[in-house]
């Protein structure tokens, strides 16, 4: 396997499982501001996070073009680890939201990187299947550890991931002649020189974006971006819903299961021989249609289907590869930070369990556009 692609795949792991150790200790974290920002508080913490990501995703994607992979998928452990570091030894709600919007920055730094490298393998479709497969057998990890260990240590599970993701990241200690030396990243030498400023890759970059945003490919856009919001809000308040029927420990594996499922659909979904449309249909169908009975699961099952053909359908987009990567993060990560906002804001007005049958609506919307 090529170092690169090791590199990147033991990364995602510790990155994705330090994110969602939050998760399941989400009441806790935010219990002493509840009476002064009731459910908006936990709203804020889960949140921080994919505005973090959100803000950061195409910029770094850019610049993964002008400057190279590997120093952005090195900066991208960096900061988890820096951001985990935080989340372990503060207990400040704000200190706590910039840590969580700092680990959402490196996962901003990290996913355009790591995409455009899996994308020139010679199977794209094993590699990206692979990948999501280890995405969220990470999320699966930090979810389930959390929920186990919460009672012996609250932040458990955040110690466990951040050494994780600092042991990750010592490969690249004995490649940093690589990560320094611009003829060793491939790099094009034009653009160091001053010759091609960066402000000009950015304006040309911009102007490509235009391109990529097209009513032939706003199907991708938007259905990635509302698939990824209806999770982002199931697992954002099911925490709170859950509060007095489940123990940490059944909640950590209730929220692991929508990961699990997704691990095993998306290896399948990137053996399938269809084209990557298809592979989109049968995954927000999968979600939209059995959603209702069976919730994480089915959510799980459809979305890692999707997410696989997403990913497919973008690498093949006639564009820079960071610049189309990095715009299809900032659709993900769009959806998990924005619509769980909103959803705090509905809160006002609607139970916890008639914002599930909402979400419900959302998958179905999602279905019904034209990819």
């Amino acid at each position: 396997m090529h170092p690169d692609r090791r590199l990147i795949y033991v990364a995602v792991f510790a990155i994705m499982g330090l994110s969602n150790a939050v998760i399941p200790i989400l009441p806790e974290l935010a219990a002493r501001y509840h009476s002064m920002y009731g459910e908006f508080a936990s709203s804020l913490l889960f949140s921080g996070y994919f505005l973090g990501a959100l803000a950061t995703m195409l910029p770094f994607g850019i610049l993964s073009d002008r400057f190279g992979n590997l120093k952005f998928i090195g900066l991208g452990i960096a900061l988890t680890v820096v951001s985990g570091v935080f989340i372990f030894l503060s207990e400040n709600l704000w200190i706590l939201i910039f840590s969580r919007f700092v680990e959402g920055a490196a996962c901003g730094a990290f996913f355009p990187a790591a995409f455009s490298s899996l994308s020139k393998c010679k199977d794209p479709g094993r590699c990206m299947g692979e990948f999501t497969f280890l995405f969220n057998a990470g999320l699966a990890a930090g979810a389930l550890f959390s929920g186990l260990l919460a009672d012996i240590f609250l932040k458990s599970a955040v110690l466990i991931f951040t050494l994780f993701a600092l042991l990750s990241g010592i490969p690249l200690l004995y490649r940093l002649e690589e990560l320094f030396n611009p003829k060793k990243t491939g790099t094009n030498p034009k653009s160091l020189s001053g010759q091609d400023s960066l402000k000009s890759h950015f304006k040309h970059s911009f102007i490509k974006i235009t391109g990529l945003i097209s009513r032939r490919n706003s199907g991708i856009w938007l259905g990635s971006f509302l698939l990824n919001g209806a999770v982002g809000v199931l697992i954002a308040y099911y925490p709170d819903y859950s509060l007095e029927i489940l123990s940490k420990a059944r909640l950590g594996g209730a929220i692991a299961s929508l990961y699990i499922c997704a691990m095993v659909t998306s290896l399948l979904a990137g053996r399938f021989k269809v084209k990557e449309k298809t592979i989109i249909r049968i995954g927000l169908a999968f979600s939209a249609i059995k959603y209702p009975f069976f919730g994480f699961s089915s959510l799980g099952g459809g979305s890692g289907v999707a997410m696989v053909g997403f990913a497919l359908a973008v690498a093949r987009m006639n564009a820079d590869r960071g610049l189309a990567m990095g715009l299809f993060n900032t659709t993900i990560y769009a959806g998990l930070s924005l619509l769980p906002i909103v959803a705090g804001f509905l809160t006002e007005t609607l139970s916890l369990k008639e914002l599930f049958l909402v979400n419900g609506c959302i998958l179905t919307v999602a279905l019904l556009l034209k990819n």
